[in-house]
């Protein structure tokens, strides 16, 4: 009988050996993606210091009801606008993109293209 793995298990797995190569630190900290069903999630992460510097979502009161009202892509381009635009306001220039075990594309590529737009360096 072939078992199969939960789709959550398997990303997880994919993020931790994804997580062995990127690395943030206060010069190049880590931009981190969460996706769930409803919603898209981002941090820029110092992960010497173990410090949130930056977050933002589609929850956000600066985005919510303009995201509400959009496609999964185009909010989660928003949140990468929103981010950049956070980070920068701290001081962050350039980040590490960690995509959290999910596939390079829909969401979280609309995520860092939004990102990119708003000035962040990958």
């Amino acid at each position: 009988m072939i078992k199969h793995r939960d789709r959550n298990e398997t990303r997880q797995r994919r993020h931790l050996r994804i997580r062995r190569a990127v690395q943030g630190n206060g010069d190049r900290p880590r931009l981190s993606v969460f996706r769930s069903l409803a919603h898209i999630y981002a941090q820029v992460i110092d992960d010497r210091s173990q410090r949130t510097l930056a977050a933002a979502s589609t929850l956000d009161p600066e985005i919510k009801a303009e995201a509400a009202g959009v496609k999964k892509s185009d909010a989660g381009r928003l949140v990468g606008r929103l981010i950049a635009r956070r980070a920068q306001a701290k001081g962050i220039r350039r980040v590490v993109f960690d995509r959290g075990g999910y596939l390079y594309h829909g969401r979280v590529k609309a995520l860092a293209d939004g990102a990119r737009e708003g000035g962040l360096e990958f």
